[in-house]
């Protein structure tokens, strides 16, 4: 068994193109460090609907220059079979580690495969990228990111001619071509041959952000910005200065690409810790709203001043604010949303007049809706101009919450109010979310394992009444592995992770509200409900 191992590894030695991997993986072949070469060499890196996404370093388990080249050849492969011999795939990267080598490596090796390849600028967001391919009549997308990941983390998104994400069986079908690469030996890879894009593409990018806001619309809110050590900052400066709003104040400590994300234990707005400097900026600045991108700024996070101190908004909440807004505005088209995130948009949807649709988690599905006018996600993903960029965009969807809160300061109200307002006209939704993260991926098929075989029939006191395993999927959604428990006056989902190494189970309840003083009973009464349903959901799931 050992002595397969090392051969193994060995073999992978032999093609590793990147000195850096060869070092690694040659010093633990001579220390014949066992445990981490079978952790190195347990399978591969699985390429599926969110492409490949894992930890750096050599071997086919982690992400390296080897790993992508096979990747980016399935992929050429695809396309070719698919009929787009000498389309064009357009390819950007983030400012992560090796981001940048994994663009120049997939640029090769489609240039190697007789398809077009060209590389954007410099690091830019992802909505970029997105926006790009459309743009530039592409064939596929590929942006090398992370996201919001560990800085010890990279990945790589597909797109297809559409601009969206790809999805089954696009996925398979790849990944069975990276499987039948025999060797990267076999893989042409040209030293050139590919176009370096110039700013154009980024100018066509900001000029369509034109779109998002209303014409005259007032632009005076004050805003408060951080990039998360990521990529956004330039871009987002850019757009909200051809908006005509007011200078963002940056945090400086996090303004400007550091792959170490020295500052925040992931580089994720959501997660605890991560906006202290930006609200530490708002308490000396007193801004009207904060807004922060994830690393890649494809996700848009705002917090605002609740009483004497400054709150996250929750995904939920910014998400039914934009809804409101472009109602208002006479937004036509459907609304949509993933499965996970809050009813209170169907209810919005529905007063409206407009189609609404639910779908599996996911840009990937929500940009395919027919129709699609805004979609989001409660994970602070906002698809705001379908028609510039068909995946979430954290750029625009900042220009669009900022413009609302330009509207709101005109008169003389806040986001909150809003909030409150659509709380008694709809009823309070509140959301929120148990995320338990693993080292050992086998705890999570564990806990679904036990919440299938021992199936809870209360929460919180609250009858379940209807339970829907979502691997059989259902008349409007294919299969996804997940839970959803109906209650009465609440609603779980239970499911992995796409991304991450987590379990996440989505929460909300809805308290019917008479008027505004009947709002602070009932967020008593959600945060209790809330409260117990994590603990109930925890118990059952062993978690």
């Amino acid at each position: 068994m050992q002595d397969d191992l090392i051969a193994r590894a060995k073999a992978w030695l032999t093609e590793d193109p990147d000195a850096e991997t060869r070092a690694e993986l040659a010093k633990l072949i001579d220390a014949e460090d066992v445990p981490e070469l079978t952790a190195r060499f347990a399978g591969t890196l699985q390429f599926g609907t969110a492409g490949l996404r894992g930890e750096l370093g050599a071997g086919p388990m982690r992400m390296n220059r080897s790993v992508v080249i096979r990747a980016a050849a399935g992929l050429a492969a695809y396309l070719t079979k698919q009929g787009h011999t000498n389309g064009l795939v357009v390819i950007g990267y983030d400012a992560r580690h090796k981001s940048a080598d994994f663009a120049a490596d997939t640029a090769a090796v489609m240039t190697g495969a007789g398809l077009r390849a060209a590389v954007l600028p410099r690091p830019l967001p992802t909505p970029v990228l997105a926006f790009a391919i459309r743009h530039l009549g592409a064939v596929a997308g590929v942006e090398v990111t992370a996201s919001h990941n560990p800085p010890r983390d990279n990945g790589y998104k597909v797109y297809l001619g559409d601009g969206s994400q790809i999805v089954p069986p696009a996925d398979a079908e790849i990944a069975a071509e990276i499987a039948a690469i025999a060797s990267l030996h076999d893989v042409p890879r040209p030293t050139t041959g590919w176009d370096t894009l110039d700013d154009a593409v980024l100018q066509a990018y900001l000029t369509r952000t034109d779109a998002v806001l209303a014409p005259a619309s007032p632009r005076t809110a004050r805003t408060v910005y951080t990039a998360m050590h990521g990529v956004g900052k330039d871009t987002f400066l850019a757009a909200f200065a051809r908006a005509g709003f007011p200078p963002p104040v940056l945090v400086p400590e996090q303004a400007d690409p550091d792959p170490e994300f020295p500052t925040v234990a992931f580089p994720n707005p959501e997660e605890p810790g991560a906006m202290d400097l930006a609200f530490a900026v708002a308490r000396e600045t007193n801004p009207d709203l904060i807004i922060a991108n994830d690393p890649d700024a494809d996700r848009c996070a705002v917090a605002v001043k609740e009483k004497t101190d400054w709150r996250m908004l929750r995904g939920d909440e910014v998400g039914a604010l934009l809804a409101a807004h472009l109602v208002n505005r006479g937004a036509r088209g459907t609304f949509a949303e993933s499965i996970v995130s809050s009813s209170l948009l169907g209810r919005i949807a529905e007063k409206a007049g407009l189609p609404y649709e639910e779908t599996l988690t996911g840009f990937k599905w929500i940009a395919r809706v027919e129709g699609l006018r805004y979609g989001y996600e409660e994970a602070l993903g906002y698809c705001v101009d379908p028609e510039g960029v068909r995946d979430k965009d954290g750029i625009t969807a900042a220009l669009l919450i900022t413009e609302l809160a330009s509207t709101l300061k005109e008169e003389g109200r806040t986001l909150l109010d809003l909030l409150d307002d659509l709380a008694v006209e709809h009823g309070l939704h509140a959301t929120d979310q148990l995320s338990v993260r693993v080292e050992d991926l086998s705890l999570i098929t564990a806990a679904m394992d036990r919440l299938r075989e021992h199936p809870p029939t209360h929460l919180a006191g609250l009858p379940i009444t209807r339970t829907d395993d979502l691997t059989r999927g259902t008349a409007k959604l294919p299969p996804t592995d997940g839970l959803r428990y109906t209650l009465d006056g609440a609603r779980v989902i239970v499911r992995p992770s796409g991304t991450e190494p987590k379990l996440k189970c989505y929460l909300e309840v809805v308290i019917p509200v008479e008027s505004h003083a009947d709002l602070p009973p009932a967020h008593t009464r959600a945060r209790t409900l809330l409260t117990t349903i994590k603990q109930d959901l925890s118990t059952a799931a062993g978690i």
